[in-house]
């Protein structure tokens, strides 16, 4: 249970910094500043924020004009959930 608890906290927290990357890139690209690289905001994704970034991106209306960014966010939530379900397949039948 803890091993759960501590996977979900992470998350979470993960998924709020994706959100906050977003909205904070928007900020800065309006103000001219220096701006978050695109490479962070796809490794947020990847370490387990793609939800986050993607409510980012539609919520402050940011990046989506960029086609790798409108299908490379959904393209790794999507390979998140397929390992998901493989780990969870693994895991019930015994086979980890």
């Amino acid at each position: 249970m803890d091993v759960i608890f501590t996977l979900i906290i992470y998350l979470v927290v993960v998924n709020v910094i994706g959100f906050a990357l977003m909205g904070m890139d928007k900020w800065k690209a309006k103000k001219q500043a220096f701006r978050i690289p695109e490479a962070t905001l796809f490794t947020i994704a990847v370490i387990g924020g793609s939800i986050g970034c993607i409510f980012g991106m539609f919520t402050f209306h940011h990046k989506t004009r960029h086609w790798y960014f409108l299908y490379g966010m959904p393209a790794i939530l999507i390979i998140q959930i397929g390992l998901i379900i493989l780990l969870s397949y693994l895991v019930t039948f015994e086979i980890l």
